[in-house]
């Protein structure tokens, strides 16, 4: 392994730690909607494009994008079954979803999905699906806000565990080899650092209620991400292609808010 990974480790597990920190603090402290719209914000995938561009170029880190809708669709799906299977008690819903999102993850890898097209197809099926499932069936109710004062020990514990769970998943994207390479490329390891810190914190009904805002701010802000990754790197560069997808997928944050307002 060169520096320059070493580097990536590093900066994933800072992002990674401040983002999950913040993320967990704002649902405790305004309620479960702004929680999962914050932490349904591109954060680690930015230093993964960012990374490849870098190392390798821009052209490959905008064909790194091909299967990235349908891959993300499955981290989408992983919320939906955390919540179905919520009633059975935190473990259980944990490792079945887990299980679920490895079986479909390598599935993708098995069959080699490498359109574009059929990778975003997919992944408008799987969002209407699973949004559908969360809203209209299983009705998730959103919690308010609640005061809590928070030690330096209890911040800091957060950020590591969060910093050390997603830099873990990059390490294991590089030294994985090509199955579970391409299967820890996507892992929720943002998503997991928050549902376990929030369950930890208030409770499975917490816990389950933060899935719908992640799921549907990840899905139309972070997609829109990879997205605009895909076009704007190989023509502007990584620095100003960065910066527009960022604000692209705030497009999609923005369209995810007008949507927790209505409900």
């Amino acid at each position: 392994m060169n520096d320059s990974f070493y580097f990536l480790l590093a900066l994933s597990f800072l992002v990674g730690s401040i983002w999950v920190t913040l993320t967990s603090i704002a649902a405790e402290r305004f309620g479960s909607k702004i929680g999962g719209l914050i932490g349904g914000l591109p954060s680690t995938v930015i230093v993964s494009f960012f990374f490849i561009g870098l190392t390798q170029s821009p052209q490959t880190a905008s064909l790194a994008t091909n299967v990235f809708p349908l891959a993300y669709s499955v981290t989408g799906l992983f919320l939906v079954f955390y919540a179905l299977f919520s009633s059975k008690g935190f473990l259980v819903s944990f490792v079945c979803s887990l299980l679920i999102w490895f079986s479909l993850s390598a599935l993708i890898i098995l069959f080699d999905i490498n359109n574009f097209l059929i990778s975003l197809l997919a992944y408008a099926l799987v969002f209407s699906i699973s949004y559908y499932v969360l809203e209209k069936r299983l009705k998730i109710p959103s919690t308010g806000r609640i005061k809590m004062s928070y030690s330096t020990l209890q911040v800091l514990g957060r950020a590591v565990f969060s910093g050390m769970m997603i830099a873990f998943a990059v390490f294991m994207s590089r030294v994985g080899g090509p199955i579970f390479g391409g299967i820890f490329s996507a892992f929720p390891a943002v998503f997991i650092s928050i549902l376990i810190i929030s369950y930890k914190s208030r409770g499975m009904d917490f816990s389950r209620a933060v899935t719908k805002p992640l799921m549907t701010t990840g899905m139309l802000s972070i997609v829109a991400y990879g997205t605009a990754v895909r076009y704007l790197y190989p023509s502007f560069g990584l620095i100003t292609g960065t910066v527009g997808a960022y604000i692209i997928s705030l497009a999609g944050a923005y369209i995810s808010y007008i949507i927790f307002q209505k409900n």
